[in-house]
């Protein structure tokens, strides 16, 4: 039953704010070719706060750790408190997908059940998530990826902590950064030229954040492609902008030998 308060919740503040919200996401593409938008205290701050006092511990958590990024993630809902899985599924449901629809003007849009790249999210000190462009589609490669959604649910989470959202025009020379602020929901389309990093943390506390993505039958660019996520470098990172590219260049290849991918895939199996 709490699932269907915070999808109450989610779609009435939504609708508050939605022609301005509309507004933003159209213009915004003229920052670095990304559209984007947020609503702020998406939730009752009480509630916000509790998502964040269940985030699991650190070591309940899988590391990803490389040359491209560095956090932790988790979709074992199954053995953290309820409301986690709660607040992940209910911006998957219906009546929020629908206002999300006419928020961004994408139609047909499907949210994803298996969570595949999303769930939750924690990024400590030092943790980063280099420019990158995600994988173009879901696990069957039948629906492209066209909407990000980032809920951050830390308190007091300054901008000068790092841990931001950055959206960067396609030659990853230039960026907008976007505040990973306490109750704050972004939306972020994904396209084959969306790219977006994390900039490194650099204070002693967790960033924490709930992510889903949206898939469509239709091509956000109105023609087929496939690409595999997709790593660059920040500007100033020559040597390792040049690995990513490599390393880009091999993954790719593999995705064209081997459709389906290698290895297993980390995907949400359990109830909704």
């Amino acid at each position: 039953m709490f699932r269907d308060e915070l999808v109450d919740l989610i779609v009435t503040r939504l609708q508050e704010d939605k022609t301005t919200a509309r507004e933003f996401f159209m213009q915004s593409k003229k920052d670095v070719g990304v559209r984007y938008c947020y609503i702020e205290n998406l939730l009752p701050e009480d509630i916000a706060k509790k998502i964040y006092s269940v985030f699991p511990s650190l070591g309940q958590m899988r590391l990803m750790s490389s040359f491209r990024e560095r956090k932790y993630t988790s979709k074992h809902f199954d053995q953290f408190n309820s409301i986690l899985k709660d607040i992940t599924f209910a911006m998957q449901d219906v009546a929020v997908v629908k206002v999300i629809e006419e928020i961004t003007g994408i139609t047909q849009q499907i949210p994803d059940p298996t969570l595949y790249a999303g769930g939750l999210s924690m990024m400590g000190e030092g943790h980063f998530l280099n420019p990158h462009i995600d994988n173009s589609h879901e696990v069957s490669r039948r629906y492209y990826r066209t909407l990000n959604l980032l809920y951050y649910v830390t308190p007091d989470w300054e901008i000068q902590n790092g841990g931001n959202l950055e959206l960067w025009e396609k030659s990853v020379r230039e960026n907008v950064v976007i505040h990973s602020k306490f109750n704050r929901l972004v939306l972020m389309e994904t396209t084959p030229t969306s790219w977006h990093s994390v900039s490194p943390i650099i204070v002693p506390k967790l960033r924490c954040c709930v992510s889903n993505y949206y898939f469509s039958p239709v091509s956000p660019i109105k023609q087929d492609y496939f690409n595999v996520t997709s790593f660059s470098a920040r500007p100033e990172q020559t040597f390792r902008r040049t690995a990513a590219w490599i390393d880009n260049g091999l993954r790719q290849a593999v995705r064209a030998i081997f459709p389906d991918g290698v290895g297993a895939k980390d995907l949400y199996k359990g109830d909704k």
